[in-house]
């Protein structure tokens, strides 16, 4: 009995089956680990972001009780949190472990060398570390509390110490005639301290001391200055900004503002009825950078008050209020540097809260009776309270108090700004700078150069696609198709490099040719193609079927020539020799060397590849049959192409448009080198913009880990993630759509 020779053996039908299977199993296996990656990116993603949404909690520590705690002015707490200090009136300065070691224990207990009795005490902006004493003498003595850090048996130990910013024995007499001081406020900032003083006699003074050294001695020898200032009514309260420039009088319900910039040259500026309807002010304190004032009333509103620019110059006005305990005794205490501030009450109650956002970060009672004192931690993650005669630590977490979704995603008012706006701007050479986070016009931006790019690539794109799959001849095609899809192959950093080295500047000085180029090429394609037609037979034959387009390559040459050679003559003719100037005197436009018009020639260049493969390949796999049986029918090349093959191409077509849209979403280093990353918000073409992922590439370097600017970095590739997944899904709903409806053709 003989074999059939054509009938396949079983072993190569189980070598079939197992292929069949294992292709299967690896390209489900495939699919399952993409999507698990993408799932671990989002979480990923999430983890990261989520604590910046946390909000603020407040825990005691531990507590301990004082026996003068009547007596205490003063409080504060070192950098660690490890050892706290109380001023008393008698101008003993104690020091006590509050560590969770020896908690309560009593370190050091130091004198403060004072000429006079004490009658009154005053505390410097909290960065500032600076306490001082008021004398009977019309004398101040500053006194700041520092430690000596030693690693004995290393071990780290710190040993209490008095420091004095003017000299042990330099007490400044502030009043001439040596009446008391009852209240006051003070600021040492670089060689000059000054203080605005209320005298027993009621005379407000305003004293500037400044450092001079004695060019024959080679002694520090200080220079002063009195202003008396003219102050109707009682005194509540002295504030003075940190660099001394600003010097603010509470009067009952006004508040009294005066340029203190020169000292001989004092000046009323502005003179605020400051208190709520029905409601009188209790406290004021200037917030973290000193350019707020933080106004308390009794009915429990805390408003907000900062510099604006008005017709009449700069002037206070209100900016937003919250509303906390409504008790007759409110105090309001702020952070070292950022914009949370605190208030506490005769309740015992403690509010945290944080100006920008505009956001209540936490509110509960901390003590059974009135909170006589408190004081914030350098790091702001713990504070000392003064209640019920006893010292109390409380714990703070409160990492992120300026990130908040309206802080996100609306307009804020910011301190210095004219009015509320989206800015981002996340750094600064200074302390006082508070950091702005809004995602809004880096959002913007990624979405305007992406617009701007696609409004360049996909007519080019698809035209392209189109005329190589449909008109173009195969061996033409051959070369044409891997020469384009090459071109994805470039590093997006070299068009960049490119785009803002070589074409932004080729941009700026003939603007015209460029603008006249989007004109002139499409008219020039057109005219030559109907010269073309009016051409005889004979010649029009001897170009072999489409190959025709080679034709127009020495004409888009002469055009580009044509328009750089007139540029010159255009802009003396039409824009008076200076195209810039023009659009900004004119037409009030602001031209940026590197802009929109830049970004989207370059990247729109980067995106023309992804869109012509992919709408090439799907014009080009429409059934021959169905083109065939069109012209066939009668119809000519243009109604075939436009009534079979690009509704059957449709969902190909639009699958890369949409690739292209996600590439120019996603697109770096072009948007980073070629925009000037300014996070503007203007749809002008001649201005640039800043994108998610270009603002990622840049400041995640500098950023810190875990704060609140690393934390937004991550929440802006979150918001990027989510651009791209919308996109996409759009994309592959829109293309079942359509194959659904055209596959049956």
């Amino acid at each position: 009995m003989t074999s059939n020779p054509n009938k396949p053996s079983f072993n190569t039908d189980r070598s079939r089956l197992f292929k069949d299977r294992f292709a299967k199993f690896s390209i489900t296996a495939g699919g399952i680990m993409v999507l698990i990656a993408l799932l671990l990116i989002f979480f990923y993603l999430l983890y990261v972001v989520q604590p910046i949404f946390e909000s603020a909690k407040v825990e005691t520590r531990d507590s301990f009780a004082l026996s003068n705690a009547d007596q205490i002015v003063g409080l504060g707490v070192e950098e660690q949190t490890e050892v706290a200090f109380l001023l008393s009136k008698q101008g003993n300065v104690d020091f006590y472990s509050v560590e969770k070691k020896g908690f309560g224990k009593k370190l050091a207990s130091l004198a403060v060398p004072l000429d006079s009795d004490v009658s009154s005490f005053a505390v410097s902006a909290p960065f500032q570390g600076h306490y001082a004493y008021g004398l009977e003498n019309g004398s101040v003595v500053l006194v700041a509390p520092k430690f000596l850090v030693t690693f004995p048996n290393n071990e780290r130990k710190l040993t209490p110490r008095l420091g004095y910013p003017l000299g042990e024995d330099l007490p400044l007499q502030v009043d001439a005639q040596g009446a008391a001081i009852k209240q006051f406020a003070f600021s040492h900032y670089e060689d000059k301290t000054a203080v605005v003083a209320q005298t027993e006699d009621k005379r407000v003074i305003f004293s500037s001391f400044v450092a001079e050294e004695n060019m024959f001695s080679g002694e520090v020898e200080w220079v002063v200055e009195r202003t008396e200032l003219d102050i109707e009514g009682r005194v509540d309260q002295l504030l003075m900004s940190p660099d001394t420039t600003r010097t603010f009088v509470r009067s009952a319900n006004q508040i009294y503002v005066y340029d203190t910039r020169y000292p001989s040259e004092v000046e009323l500026i502005q003179m605020l009825a400051a208190n709520e309807e029905n409601a009188n002010l209790v406290a004021a304190q200037l917030l973290a950078g000193a350019n707020s004032l933080m106004l308390a009333n009794d009915n429990g509103e805390v408003s907000q008050w900062f510099e604006v620019n008005t017709d009449t110059g700069r002037e206070y006005q209100k900016i937003r209020a919250f509303e906390t305990s409504k008790q007759p005794k409110l105090d309001i205490f702020t952070e070292f540097y950022r914009r949370t501030f605190f208030t506490t009450s005769s309740n015992g109650e403690l509010g945290v809260y944080y100006t920008t956002s505009e956001a209540k970060l936490w509110q509960g009672k901390i003590s059974d009776g009135p909170i006589e004192n408190f004081a914030i931690a350098p790091r702001s993650n713990a504070a000392l309270i003064l209640a019920d005669n006893k010292l109390t630590v409380v714990e703070i977490h409160n990492e992120h108090p300026e990130v908040t979704w309206s802080a996100l995603w609306q307009e804020v008012w910011y301190e210095g700004y004219p009015e509320p706006g989206y800015i981002w701007q996340s750094t600064s050479a200074g302390d006082d700078f508070e950091s702005k986070f809004s995602l809004v016009p880096i959002s913007f931006g990624t979405i305007k150069a992406a617009l701007y790019a696609m409004l360049f690539a996909v007519p080019i794109a698809l035209s392209a696609a189109i005329y190589t799959a449909y008109f173009m001849s195969g061996s033409l095609r051959k070369v044409v198709k891997p020469t384009v899809e090459i071109m994805e192959a470039l590093p997006t950093v070299i068009l960049g490099f490119l785009a803002g080295l070589w074409l932004a500047p080729l941009i700026e000085e003939h603007l015209p040719a460029i603008v006249g180029l989007l004109f002139m090429l499409p008219l020039g394609i057109l005219l030559t193609a109907f010269a073309w037609t009016k051409l005889p037979e004979s010649i029009r034959h001897r170009v072999p079927d489409g190959a025709h387009s080679i034709l127009l390559i020495p004409v888009l040459l002469f055009i580009g020539w044509l328009a750089f050679a007139m540029s010159g003559a255009i802009e003396l003719w039409m824009f008076d020799g200076n195209v810039r100037q023009y659009l900004t005197n004119e037409l009030g436009m602001t031209f940026d060397q590197r802009n929109s018009l830049v970004v989207g020639i370059a990247m729109g260049f980067a995106v023309i590849p992804t869109i012509f493969s992919i709408a090439e390949d799907a014009v080009f796999s429409v059934p021959k049959h169905l083109s065939n049986g069109s012209l066939a029918l009668g119809a000519t090349q243009w109604q075939t192409l436009v009534s079979v093959v690009l509704l059957t191409a449709s969902p190909g077509i639009f699958s890369a448009v949409m690739m292209g849209l996600g590439r120019a979403v996603g697109e770096t280093m072009i948007v980073l080198m070629a925009t000037g990353n300014t996070p503007i918000m203007d749809w002008s073409i001649f201005q640039g913009m800043r994108t998610l992922a270009a603002n990622i590439a840049v400041e995640m370097p500098e950023s810190e880990v875990g704060s609140s600017h690393y934390r937004i970095l991550f929440l802006a590739a979150f918001v990027l993630f989510i651009f791209t997944f919308i996109f996409n899904t759009i994309a592959e709903f829109v293309r079942q759509q359509l194959r659904d409806k055209y596959s049956s053709m």
